[in-house]
């Protein structure tokens, strides 16, 4: 494995200060400290200093005893050990890797330990917690292996890896949505402690798991010296007698169990183990000696425990005891702070250089004329086709002469109520997934980046806050007030990316870094604002982050009819611009093409596009992804033949997904969002995994 530079923290010099690493330890412990005695005066009810120092000191108070013995201190143990579990392995993993994003969340640790534990309760087998944090330990490490596998090769670093774990994680949570909601009474729960809870109902779990946090850190720590040398790259630590491979395999093994025990005991906690380290990485320009692992560990642990324990002492604070203490997940927070946090570590990241074409724009085999009228006849009649049975099939199956009197207006009551209902899911997946995949198609060429998508880079996700949004503040909105609050957050999306991501510039890699950051933000903000509104309906949360028809009618669609009528027809215009600037930013210059102008145009273009789906089916991922590269190794990468062919495959996409939706499980119902996630995530990995070894 080549070494991969760390662009956030600069090579230590030969001579580090001591006095600098201790005095980064005290104010760590203290920080530590205080938001521990703040964390224990917090809470539904009222126990003060005095109550602490009482039961310190033996007095008898029932009632402060009861509350902080059963129910605060608990809660403070499990910040305690899953912020000391999170930071060591989070700033293991950047060592291993080499690179400073690498993470339990950006490996994809997380998703893969909370997928094993929904299985298991889906299986309905009761397990002791020992077994179920070794249940978790595989599927965290099952997903390790697999993105560090596909991070790998050619080009490899930060974008590569945050891109292969983004998918992965995504993949596997859809996974874990779909068994929650086909196996609600099994799963109760499991949703909200997906989001990371620090409340705990009593000390099993805490007792189950610190043993296992303890060894795994002695573990990691036991291996300073090995992990120093990994550091200087494999041939400089084979040289010095070091075993990289088996360093590296030790270090994976300790740092997943680590995350999984965190998952298992809290759930997960989105991106602590993001930030702690790479807080402590900052500091190293100034203390050098926060370099060296035996330090490193520990003050990363500290970092940790600050970080995990000022998200809950925060969310309590500001939202009070209820929202912030019982019903808002500290993984909301925690994932609120680290999306920021990854957006500015993204926008520091320098120019990486262009970007290859995408792969699949070099695999088609047949260009011709010929070839494109073929492609999109046979595309066309496959999209009718889909349509058709999505006419046809759901819990209720009926007959095409059913679907014909009721055009002619003489079905009966029982077929008009079903069609009534079904037209508009139709209609509604059809268009959503064409502006969805011309949408992704003029991101790709306008970014340069063929991983691009409207959801990879924040807009899907803008427009979905913006959407929920205006559904929580003005429930009387009608599919217009929704629509134009899905394009305004999209709009901020797209600005708050792409002005992060132009600085020096724009550079593709820091874009996608700068939209996954951005993405994940809108999550975390999307679910507090369900919190907040109304904290029990889980349905109202899955509905628009994971897409739905479920509901449509004809008002919800004809936005997206409009914007697809008013768009296209632009966006066709700019075929041969698009071709131009997926080149570079010389080329279209020379043709007389301005890029200031006509890519903020049509980087508009597309964000309206995205907007408007959302606010017909909420957010569907990979749409975006998969439909442009289909087409593209059908017949090439020109825009004209792109744009139309992509279209039509986006339409078939989601009207496929959203059938299957309603069929596979009928009379229950699976979001149209978790079934292209789970077709459009292996389509991903197949194409990072022909990029490896590209040249």
């Amino acid at each position: 494995m080549t070494r991969v530079a760390d662009p956030l923290v600069a090579p230590p010099p030969l001579r580090a200060r001591p006095w600098g690493v201790t005095g980064v330890v005290v104010a760590g412990v203290l920080a530590a400290v205080v938001l521990a005695a703040v964390h224990v005066l917090q809470g539904t009810a009222t126990v003060g200093v005095g109550d602490l120092l009482g039961l310190l000191v033996g007095d008898d108070a029932e009632q402060a005893s009861a509350v902080v013995v059963a129910s605060r201190i608990p809660r403070l143990l499990a910040g305690l050990v899953v912020g000391v579990a999170l930071g060591v392995a989070g700033a293991a993993m950047q060592s291993l890797a080499r690179n400073p994003l690498a993470a339990p969340d950006t490996l994809g640790v997380d998703s893969g330990a909370w997928l094993a534990l929904v299985i298991v309760s889906v299986v309905g087998v009761a397990l002791p917690m020992p077994v179920a944090g070794g249940i978790a330990f595989l599927g965290g490490l099952a997903a390790a292996v697999l993105v560090l596998g596909l991070s790998s090769g050619v080009g490899s670093g930060p974008t590569r890896l945050v891109l292969a774990g983004s998918v992965i994680g995504l993949a596997l949570e859809s996974v874990a949505i779909t068994c929650i909601l086909l196996f609600r009474e099994q799963t109760t729960g499991l949703y909200a402690w997906g989001n990371g809870s620090l409340a705990q109902y009593g000390t099993s779990g805490l007792v189950a798991m610190t043993p296992v946090v303890v060894l795994a850190t002695l573990g990691l720590l036991a291996m300073s010296r090995r992990l120093d040398l990994h550091a200087l790259g494999d041939d400089a630590a084979a040289v010095l007698g070091v075993d990289v491979r088996r360093v590296r395999l030790v270090t994976v093994v300790l740092a997943v169990l680590l995350s999984a025990a965190a998952v298992t005991l809290t759930g997960p906690l989105g991106f602590v183990g993001l930030a702690a380290p790479a807080l402590v990485r900052l500091l190293v320009p100034v203390v050098p000696g926060l370099a060296r692992h035996r330090v490193l560990l520990v003050v990363s642990a500290l970092s940790g425990v600050v970080v995990v324990l000022g998200a809950d002492v925060l969310a309590r604070l500001v939202l009070g005891a209820q929202l912030g203490g019982v019903e808002l997940p500290t993984g909301t927070v925690t994932s609120l702070f680290g999306a920021a946090f990854l957006v500015w570590l993204a926008a520091r990241f320098r120019s990486s250089g262009p970007t290859r074409p995408a792969p699949a724009a070099r695999s088609a085999l047949r260009r011709g004329r010929g070839a494109l009228v073929t492609v999109l006849l046979v595309a066309a009649a496959a999209t009718l086709a889909a349509a058709i049975g999505g006419a046809l099939l759901g819990d209720a199956k009926l007959l095409l002469g059913d679907v014909a009197n009721w055009f002619a207006g003489r079905s009966g009551p029982v077929v008009t109520y079903v069609l009534d209902a079904r037209i508009p899911r139709v209609l509604a997946a059809l268009t959503a997934g064409a502006a969805l995949a011309v949408a992704g198609t003029v991101i790709q060429a306008t970014c340069r980046n063929p991983l691009a998508e409207p959801g990879i880079i924040g807009v899907t996700g803008g427009a979905g806050l913006g959407a929920v949004l205006a559904i929580t503040l003005v429930p009387t909105a009608g599919a217009a007030g929704v629509a134009g609050a899905a394009f305004g957050g999209a709009a901020i999306a797209t600005v708050l990316v792409f002005g992060l991501a132009a600085r020096s510039g724009l550079d593709s890699d820091r874009l996608v870094l700068v939209g996954v950051g951005v993405s994940a933000a809108t999550a975390a903000l999307t679910t507090l604002i369900i919190v907040l509104s109304d904290p029990y309906d889980v349905g109202k949360a899955l509905t628009w982050l994971s897409g739905s028809t479920y509901g449509r009618s004809l008002a919800d669609v004809a936005p997206v009819v409009l914007a697809l009528l008013l768009l296209g027809p632009l966006i066709w215009r700019s075929r041969r611009e698009l071709d131009l600037v997926a080149v570079d930013d010389d080329t279209p210059r020379i043709v007389g093409v301005r890029l200031e102008h006509s890519r903020p145009l049509m980087l508009g273009l597309a964000c309206l596009l995205t907007a408007t789906a959302v606010s017909a089916v909420g957010v569907i991922a990979f749409v975006g992804l998969v439909a442009p590269h289909a087409a593209r190794a059908l017949v090439g990468a020109r825009h004209a033949r792109v744009l139309p062919v992509a279209a039509l495959l986006g339409a078939l996409l989601v009207s496929v997904a959203d059938t299957i939706g309603r069929t596979v499980i009928a009379p229950g119902q699976l979001a149209v969002g978790l079934v292209t996630a789970l077709v459009g995530a292996p389509w991903f990995v197949w194409l990072l995994w022909r990029s490896r070894s590209a040249g």
